[in-house]
C-alpha cells in the first residue's frame, strides 16, 4: 500500500507540474456496490452523490477508475462524481486513480461516508484529519499518502448491542430513515456550498447548525 501511494504521488505530482484541469472538482461518495446493499447505513456516501446527480441533470454510469462517474457543472465549474465500485475497505486506488488522472490537487477533492460517532440526521465536515475508524477512509488516506482532503461524514448513529458490521450494513428503521435522508440532504448542499463558496464557508455554514 506505501509504494501505491508512492507512485501514485509521483504520478500525480508529474501531472500537477504540467497542469491539472482547471477549475475541476471531485466529489467521492463511499458505499458498496450493488444492489444487497442499497439503501443501508453504509451507503449514505453514495445517497449523497446520487442525489447531486438528479439534482444538476445527469446520472453516475460511465465506468473507469474502478468505479462509477459522471462529469457535469456548478457555477462554471466541472465537477466529477465518482462512486467507488471496489468496497468500501479498498475505495482508496479508485479516488488515488481519478486524482492523478485528472491532475488534482488534494484541495479539489472532497470524500462523502457514513459516520456512527455522529447522530442520525447530523453531518460534519472537516478539511482534513484521520479516518476515525472508517476503513473507507482510511484507504484512500493510505492510497493518497495524505490525509489532507475534505470530507461529509453522514450521522448513522451506532446500537452498542450490535455488531457494528451488522449495523453499517442494515437498512435503517423507518424514523431513522427519515433522519438520515434529512442528513444527507443537508450533505448534498454542503458538498454544493464547498464547490461555490470553499471550505472555510461550508464548514462556518454546516457545521454549526450540527452543534
Amino acid at each position: 500500500m506505501q509504494l501505491w501511494a508512492s507512485i501514485v504521488n509521483a504520478v500525480t505530482r508529474r501531472a500537477e507540474a504540467c497542469g491539472g484541469v482547471t477549475g475541476m472538482k471531485m466529489i467521492v461518495g463511499l458505499g458498496n456496490p450493488g444492489a444487497k446493499y442499497a439503501g443501508t447505513r453504509h451507503n449514505a456516501g453514495f445517497d449523497v452523490v446520487d442525489g447531486l446527480a438528479q439534482q444538476l441533470g445527469v446520472e453516475v454510469k460511465k465506468k473507469k477508475f474502478g468505479g462509477l462517474f459522471c462529469q457535469c457543472s456548478l457555477d462554471e465549474k466541472t465537477l466529477m462524481l465518482l462512486k467507488p465500485q471496489q468496497y468500501m475497505n479498498r475505495s482508496g486506488q479508485v479516488v488515488a486513480t481519478a486524482r492523478g488522472f485528472y491532475k488534482l490537487g488534494l484541495e479539489d477533492v472532497i470524500v462523502v461516508t457514513d459516520d456512527m460517532a455522529l447522530e442520525p440526521g447530523r453531518i460534519r465536515i472537516r478539511t482534513k484529519g484521520s479516518s476515525g475508524g472508517h476503513n473507507g477512509l482510511g484507504d484512500i488516506i493510505a492510497s493518497l499518502g495524505s490525509n489532507e482532503f475534505a470530507r461529509v461524514r453522514v450521522g448513522i448513529g451506532q446500537n452498542t448491542e450490535q455488531d457494528a458490521a451488522d449495523y453499517v450494513l442494515a437498512r435503517p428503521a423507518v424514523q431513522e430513515r427519515q433522519l438520515i435522508a434529512e442528513a444527507v440532504e443537508m450533505a448534498q448542499q454542503a458538498v454544493k456550498c464547498w464547490v461555490i463558496e470553499g471550505a472555510e464557508a461550508a464548514m462556518n455554514k454546516f457545521n454549526i447548525r450540527n452543534e
